[in-house]
């Protein structure tokens, strides 16, 4: 792999390198991976969505589905816009909350979407940590937003407003969220964290796993010697303050993952972190630190759980494809586009493959969702009654 770094980069990556390394050194010469990933990933002034870098599309580190057509947000409107119109029928403002909203493509895809559908949206709030993508967000949105008859107040929170009622949206949000690695010897789950030996970060096994943080697939399964996979209790507890930020309405979210039993499966021997650099996946996670994303797989069912921990109505999960073609966007694309006219309508062919194939993103990425008083907008129905969510629920 042929990386080539400007001296600032290298420079910048060593002085994080550096500063994790004390980090382990305070704490006895073992730190949990969580910890790792927090630093490499959102040390202030350092890590890697803290420190300014250019990090999404063609010439970052790698791409998501709204930086690949404005199809993907216009097909989500097709779930979002039934329960924004419940909630101005109810007296409510009609407000979308969005968490790590990227180069604000997928806001602009929605915002535009709704205005063409005739719909005035009140709000259009955005939670970023990246203080550069949140600068890119503004422009990009107010360039959109001065364009429509009407206003949508937009504005960036720094945390999730109490007793919410709307659609919260997070797109490729939970799997940036830190995670902890755990292997499996003799018989018994240890942790798996990171030490500094030789000037290098080097994995390191921990103390033994506390039994009740183990997923009962973790406790009855037959795993092989140095097994290693992930427990996401951050992510959990994150889902779990959400949901009870959630007054009424709707939380959606698509990212890469599976359900438990697909996920601890006993072929998956490293886990499913992973680092990016410029389209590069690297299965190193010490490879750059604050130079490289860190990823890691989502576990749905847990997630699914802790939304229903905190009084969910309902939960639902599918894959990309079958959410998107139920949300409609092989009809939004055919009104977009001529397909008797190959110049234009080829990029968008090519986009719905990328989307929709179960080679590119189709399966793997899901679409999650849950609902919070579902029946005080739209009595004798469901969360399954909804454009893209009327497909088979995969939990």
């Amino acid at each position: 792999m042929d990386i080539t770094l400007t001296s600032l980069e290298t420079e910048h990556s060593a002085l994080l390198k550096a500063k994790i390394a004390s980090q382990i050194a305070f704490k006895g010469g073992w730190l949990p991976f969580s910890r790792y990933m927090e630093m490499a990933l959102y040390e202030p002034g350092m890590g890697y969505y803290s420190a300014g870098a250019h990090k999404l599309g063609a010439g970052g580190d790698f791409t998501t589905a709204p930086e690949l057509s404005p199809l993907f947000g216009a097909a989500i409107c097709s779930t979002l816009l039934p329960v924004l119109e419940a909630l101005k029928e109810k007296g409510f403002s009609a407000q979308i909350l969005e968490f790590g909203a990227g180069t604000g493509k997928l806001a602009t895809s929605i915002l535009t979407r709704l205005n063409d559908l005739g719909f005035s949206l009140d709000r259009y709030d955005i939670i970023e940590i990246s203080p550069d993508l949140a600068q890119r967000q503004q422009e990009r949105i107010a360039g959109v937003v001065k364009q429509f008859n009407h206003q949508t107040k937009c504005n960036w929170l720094t945390q999730l407003p109490e007793n919410f009622k709307g659609v919260i949206l997070a797109n490729e949000v939970i799997d940036a969220i830190p995670c902890d690695a755990i292997i499996y010897q003799n018989g018994f789950w240890y942790w798996y964290g990171v030490a500094f030996e030789n000037n290098k970060l080097v994995w390191k096994v921990g103390a033994p796993v506390e039994q009740q943080l183990l997923p009962e697939t973790l406790l009855g399964g037959n795993f092989s010697e140095a097994y290693v996979t992930e427990l996401h209790t951050p992510a959990n507890a994150w889902m779990q303050q959400v949901t009870k930020h959630l007054d009424i309405g709707l939380f959606l979210t698509l990212d890469y993952g599976f359900p438990e039993s697909e996920y601890y499966h006993p072929q998956r021997l490293e886990g499913t972190l992973m680092a990016h650099h410029r389209h590069h996946a690297i299965q190193d996670p010490f490879y750059l630190p604050g130079l490289c994303d860190l990823t890691t797989h989502v576990q749905w069912s847990q997630i699914a759980r802790s939304a229903l921990a905190e009084n969910a109505d309902d939960v639902f999960l599918t894959n990309q494809a079958a959410y998107l073609l139920d949300a409609g966007i092989g009809d939004i694309a055919l009104e977009i586009g001529d397909p008797s006219d190959p110049e234009t309508f080829l990029p968008i062919s090519n986009s719905l493959q990328k989307l929709l194939s179960e080679a590119e993103m189709g399966e793997l990425f899901k679409a999650f969702a849950f609902s919070k008083k579902f029946e005080s907008l739209f009595p004798g129905h469901t969360l399954e009654d909804l454009p893209g969510l009327r497909g088979r629920n995969r939990l």
